[in-house]
């Protein structure tokens, strides 16, 4: 699937959810997709080796491409985006990380979305900033042995608590902080929810941008759904320089099938 000659991945985590998670991958590859992108799908940091084998051997099987997969981020149905920030998570991220190696390996997946987490008010911000510096150092340490990339993403005000990254240029500040192996990751729906003009993030973020992700506000439905300026966006990430996938992460306002009319093949 191409969109302004990007190539698009399908979100297995929102698109597709008619199906149980593990039949998305194959209905990705039946419906064009080559490649395809997903949270972390399991509610343990490690769910075990005979899990991971099992989701790779449905990768495998499905034809599509892996290239892109969150870092578990905690009980996410309860609400947390994220463990990077908590001291007391840690060891949870330790695991995680040999975890998503395992399934990098497997698969060639390059892309990894470390979230940031909300903070507990347990401790002084600086505090949770420096537990997060680390964590992602750590992690980008570990896939850039494999030459992958940790993700920062900025999330929408008002829909996950306290989360303390908003906007791009606070993804790029952590970016720096963190140093190489990490990179922004532009998600139109949660930037824009934000106030934030996709198009201008991607214009004042030129050669930082590790990856992208798309929906459209303020209902987070598909392209054409709500208010975002495509064409615009398109032209200043091809300004930017991106070169990599784009991917379609949002949430069908029907049938996912029915919602593919703004792709091409």
């Amino acid at each position: 699937m191409q969109w302004n000659g990007y190539e698009i991945s399908a979100n297995v985590s929102l698109l597709f959810t008619e199906l149980p998670y593990m039949e998305r991958f194959e209905a990705a590859f039946e419906s064009g997709f080559g490649a395809v992108e997903s949270w972390w799908p399991f509610t343990r940091a490690h769910p075990g080796d005979a899990a991971l084998d099992d989701l790779v051997g449905t990768i495998h099987d499905s034809g599509v491409r892996l290239t892109g997969l969150n870092f578990f981020a905690g009980d996410m149905a309860g609400g947390e985006r994220g463990i990077a920030c908590r001291p007391e998570r840690q060891a949870e991220l330790e695991a995680n990380t040999e975890a998503v190696l395992r399934v990098a390996l497997a698969t060639g997946c390059r892309g990894f979305n470390l979230l940031y987490g909300q903070p507990d008010g347990g401790a002084e911000p600086s505090t949770h900033r420096t537990i997060a510096v680390t964590a992602y150092r750590r992690a980008a340490e570990a896939v850039e042995e494999i030459g992958g990339t940790v993700l920062i993403e900025p999330l929408a005000e008002g829909l996950n608590g306290t989360y303390p990254l908003t906007t791009h240029h606070q993804g790029l500040e952590l970016a720096d902080e963190v140093g190489h192996g990490s990179a922004l990751l532009l998600d139109t729906f949660h930037l824009s929810r934000n106030g934030v003009d996709p198009s201008r993030a991607a214009d004042e973020s030129a050669g930082r941008i590790g990856h992208v992700q798309l929906a459209d506000t303020p209902d987070r439905g598909e392209p054409g759904s709500g208010e975002l300026d495509w064409a615009s966006l398109a032209a200043a990430l091809q300004t930017s320089g991106y070169s990599g996938t784009v991917s379609a992460e949002y949430k069908p306002t029907r049938k996912t099938e029915e919602t593919l009319s703004w792709l091409k093949n």
